[in-house]
């Protein structure tokens, strides 16, 4: 066998196959992605092909137990309850994916430039976040729920979303910041000075992108907190009102007696939806981190 041959049967080891391999090898993180993955396809797929609509009201069927043409139930108003959680899901991460993003944004953008630039930029930034932080979140969150009572649903659920992210952003930017701080002055960065690099190219290209792990983790995190803020607020009567449904105020029924001994189905598979939803985010962000961290590597 020549040496082109034998190049040829060489295996390249691109980042992202180095990080597949360490991630297979977490049992648990495997499973939690598959859960969730699993999790996200029904949250699509079922509503899409359901028999039932959202809200096809069956007056004559209402409050019955799961059967064969309602494998979950009927509600109050007899629409079919295993729609409605699938559909509820769908809102529920849109939350949380929503929310997510706006928070590693802004965490990342604000991190990254005071992490590259220091001084007075550095200075002023990380004040503001720390005004942002000090601020009480669940207090806040509920005060301006309270005050948008008379906003359409959708637009109030966009809103929610929103500003769960906005005020979780601190957190990030301070470590983003700091693995800057300490990449900034690495040989890689002062070669990208030495080929006159834009500064945002450097920000965004080569700074941010090394410290994607600790982004993953903050992600995933703020994900699963942002479906559970929602499902809180929502069961203060203070999220998405109905009939827009979410697994927050699905679970919300329950608050009643009658309900939540009588009628488990209503408020029982939300519940473990979100759960088994929350969970299996936290293990894809553990295995994530761990992929994806060099400090990981053996």
């Amino acid at each position: 066998m020549n040496n082109t041959e034998k190049k040829e049967k060489i295996e390249i080891q691109t980042p992202g196959k180095v990080a597949w391999k360490r991630f297979k090898k977490n049992k648990l993180s495997l499973i939690g992605a598959i859960l969730f993955i699993s999790i996200v396809a029904l949250c699509i797929v079922v509503p899409m092909i359901s028999p039932y609509k959202l809200n096809d009201f069956e007056l004559t069927n209402k409050k019955m137990p799961p059967s064969a043409n309602h494998w979950l139930g009927t509600d109050e108003q007899g629409r079919d309850v295993f729609t409605r959680v699938f559909m509820g899901g769908r809102m529920s991460l849109a939350v949380g994916l929503m929310a997510a993003s706006v928070t590693v944004v802004l965490g990342s953008l604000v991190g990254g430039i005071a992490g590259f630039y220091g001084g007075k930029i550095d200075y002023y930034l990380m004040r503001f976040a720390e005004i942002i932080s000090s601020l009480p979140f669940t207090p806040i969150v509920i005060t301006i729920s309270a005050s948008l009572m008379w906003v359409a649903s959708q637009y109030k659920m966009f809103i929610v979303m929103v500003l769960i992210g906005i005020l979780s952003w601190p957190s990030l930017a301070r470590m983003v910041r700091g693995q800057i701080l300490s990449l900034r002055e690495q040989e890689f960065m002062q070669a990208a000075e030495a080929l006159g690099i834009p500064d945002r190219d450097k920000i965004l290209k080569h700074l941010i992108p090394n410290t994607f792990a600790y982004i993953i983790v903050n992600a995933t995190l703020g994900m699963a907190s942002a479906i559970l803020t929602e499902a809180g607020l929502s069961y203060l009567g203070l999220g998405v009102t109905p009939p827009t449904p979410t697994w927050g105020n699905m679970i919300e029924r329950a608050r009643t007696t009658f309900v939540f001994t009588n009628l488990p189905w209503l408020w029982l598979p939300p519940g473990i939806l979100m759960i088994l939803t929350v969970v299996s985010i936290n293990l894809l962000g553990e295995g994530l981190r761990d992929a994806f961290d060099p400090k990981e590597i053996r």
